[in-house]
């Protein structure tokens, strides 16, 4: 049976809407990230770039030699994560971070019993600072309703008839809407000097231990716990037996490769991968590493034009910008909510955990993700090592 057959239409559409799903519903994070970060217009759209030939070209490659739809994405949580930060470290020294975290990525793939170790890490501890991360920016979207009322009432309208009505689409649906009003009001544009095409803007990675405890070490756990173990889960379900440690190895590499143009994290998708990976996107499970395929050549299209596509989204209003990523963000918060109260004996750690990170402190210059995780495992070490009175 040749290999290069044509798959049929469905595995294109299921590519498509995965793609249009992936990117059209954090790309608005990815900007906020780079913004929060200290990046000019020009590092933003590098950033774009870079991660969306990160997930193109490995993620193809994978899928045809591995023969399974290895679906890859930019790390979402991690994004939050950047653009939740209010250190000012500066450009340089975030992508100093992302190399560090792409390291640690690169190890744990390598070595099986950092995967062991990683995987032992409580689900409700990861999940609240995920919480904890993600609560601001959707708290930020009901800040937008004094300002511009139609917009954001508008937009979450759609949004929660979409989600009744055809889920997947309901981020797009949003983009679609916000980009109908703004131009309707004059208020689409690209940054001035944006071209066509995309474009790679290296920088050299400052190293700094601030930001390796505030930023490498919380991308790194938040990507594994929320992006590459989920990952594999949807493929297990599928059917398929993944590498997990050459997976793990190769998005690891990626982001290490890609960092210095601004790639934070590149990872196993979840969400999106379940639109690859069931019978709908192809009836031949043993065929269906082709929708992976088509996928990565997609991204790698979005990758050519990522100047425009990545613009609109630095010129937008912060007022559009904040609604649509806090919408964005709402089926994640939901989620570790859910997943940080799943287990009652760790809810009083994982609360602590969600508290410490949502609140924003900084203490000698390390930021609330790192003091939430610091503050749930010792909870958790106390509740564990010090027996109550009778």
């Amino acid at each position: 049976m040749s290999p290069f057959r044509l798959p049929p239409p469905a595995s294109f559409s299921a590519a498509a809407v995965a793609m249009v799903v992936g990117f059209g519903g954090t790309v608005a994070l990815i900007v906020q990230a780079g913004q929060a970060l200290g990046a000019s217009p020009a590092q933003i759209i590098s950033m774009v770039t870079a991660l969306c030939l990160g997930i193109g070209l490995p993620g193809a490659v994978l899928s045809w030699r591995l023969k399974m739809p290895v679906v890859l994405a930019w790390s979402t949580p991690g994004a939050a994560l950047l653009a939740a930060s209010t250190l000012g470290l500066g450009w340089s020294t975030a992508v100093g971070a992302f190399v560090i975290a792409g390291l640690l990525m690169v190890l744990t793939g390598l070595v099986p019993a950092l995967g062991r170790l990683a995987e032992r890490i409580p689900a409700a501890i990861a999940s609240a600072m995920l919480a904890g991360v993600l609560l601001p920016f959707c708290l930020k979207l009901f800040l937008v309703f004094p300002a511009d009322m139609a917009l954001a009432a508008g937009l979450l309208a759609v949004f929660l008839i979409m989600r009744r009505v055809a889920a997947a689409w309901a981020l797009p649906a949003v983009l679609v809407a916000a980009f109908a009003v703004l131009a309707l009001r004059g208020q689409v544009g690209l940054p001035a000097g944006t071209g066509l095409f995309g474009e790679l803007s290296p920088v050299m990675p400052v190293f700094d231990w601030k930001a390796a405890i505030s930023l490498a070490l919380p991308l790194y756990l938040v990507t594994l716990a929320s992006q590459n173990l989920p990952g594999l889960v949807v493929l297990r379900a599928a059917g398929y037996a993944p590498p997990a440690g050459k997976l793990i190895f190769w998005g690891g590499m990626t982001s290490t490769i890609l960092a210095p143009f601004g790639a934070h994290g590149v990872n196993l998708a979840a969400i999106t991968a379940a639109l690859c990976t069931g019978p709908e996107a192809h009836p031949d499970p043993e065929r269906r590493w082709t929708v992976g395929v088509l996928y990565g050549l997609i991204y790698l299209v979005v990758a050519l034009f990522a100047a425009p596509l990545a613009g609109l989204f630095i010129a937008m209003p912060t007022g559009a910008l904040a609604v649509i990523t806090g919408l964005a963000l709402i089926a994640p918060l939901t989620g570790s909510l859910s997943a940080m109260m799943s287990v009652a004996e760790d809810r009083e750690a994982a609360v602590l955990t969600f508290a410490a990170t949502a609140s924003g402190v900084a203490l000698f210059g390390v930021g609330s993700a790192f003091w939430g995780l610091a503050v749930g495992f010792l909870a958790l070490a106390a509740r564990r090592w010090i027996k109550p009175r009778a």
